[in-house]
């Protein structure tokens, strides 16, 4: 695959603050997995993919086709880019994260989810021969023990219990996939990003229908209720949508490295809602950790700005 000549205009000229993309992106996946565990027993993991991701390009459609007419032949020059992006970050990455969410427990999802970063930083290096520097990889390894620290309890005990089962392969095969797509953005054809997203969904789709296919032919149907509809229509519109605009947009502006950090922000995320609608109370443990992931992201901030 070879990088484009033509490169799309500056996400900063649309959008004033990438972080602010990325922490938005970090705060609609965190509900996400909670969604995706909470409806787990009703929805079936393709249906789930398949829905969201319909709702999804329903969403973006209206913005993507007025760019179609004009952009029709740089999107047919660079259609494997496209296939590819469109297989790992549509039709990849969710899927095996809601496959993996029926057999783990959230706990294992928030550690493994947090080796994202690192999954990313290491393909960057691999693929793109990008180097981390020193203060950029102190803000990961910073921001890293804060995700300890929450999904630990603070325990070091907690940490050195944890072991893998079923569920945690698929999770870390999310991770994998998660890694190469965000570095195959480097890639990505120079169209408006919401063509480019509407792409991505039209090939995503297209590799979940057979799957979701199989599973009707199973008899593992959606067990229709209010809290299901919910839970569709959320992660299609906030996790699916807003989300994905969002992480392409900030990744494009600040790169893999430190597009891909933001994700340790869903811990944070995640102690707070279950704070506000499930009334669970927050430990030393949650602000300690807290306070070191939002250091660690202010150090690789502070290192591309030098």
């Amino acid at each position: 695959m070879t990088r484009p000549s033509v490169r799309p205009e500056p996400m900063r000229k649309t959008f004033a603050n990438p972080y602010l993309l990325l922490t938005l992106t970090a705060l609609f996946w965190s509900g996400n997995m909670v969604v995706g565990r909470g409806v787990h027993e009703a929805v079936p993991p393709f249906a789930l993919a398949f829905w969201r991701w319909t709702l999804a390009l329903a969403c973006v459609a209206p913005l993507a086709l007025p760019h179609l007419r004009t952009q029709w032949p740089v999107v047919r020059r660079h259609w494997k880019a496209l296939v590819v992006l469109g297989l790992l970050g549509v039709g990849g990455f969710n899927t095996l994260v809601y496959i993996g969410l029926h057999s783990t427990t959230a706990t294992n999802a928030a550690i493994l989810n947090s080796f994202i970063p690192i999954m990313t930083i290491a393909l960057a290096f691999l693929l793109l021969g990008r180097r981390i520097g020193a203060l950029e990889g102190a803000g990961v390894a910073v921001s890293l023990a804060g995700v300890a620290m929450i999904v630990g309890r603070g325990d070091l005990g907690t940490l050195l219990a944890f072991s893998l089962n079923r569920g945690d392969l698929w999770l870390l095969a999310a991770v994998l996939v998660w890694g190469l797509y965000t570095v195959g953005l480097h890639w990505r054809p120079p169209i408006h990003p919401m063509l480019l997203f509407a792409a991505c969904a039209v090939v995503g789709l297209t590799a979940l229908a057979p799957f979701y296919a199989w599973e009707l032919a199973n008899g593992q149907r959606i067990e229709m209720s209010p809290q299901a509809l919910a839970a569709i229509v959320y992660v299609g519109i906030f996790p699916g949508f807003l989300g994905h605009v969002l992480y392409n947009a900030g990744v494009a502006a600040v790169g893999p490295n430190q597009g891909s950090l933001f994700i340790h922000l869903m811990p944070v995320f995640g102690t707070l809602l279950a704070a506000v609608f499930l009334d669970e109370r927050p430990y030393w443990y949650h602000f300690a950790g807290m306070a070191l992931i939002l250091t660690g992201i202010f150090l690789t901030t502070r290192y591309r700005r030098a």
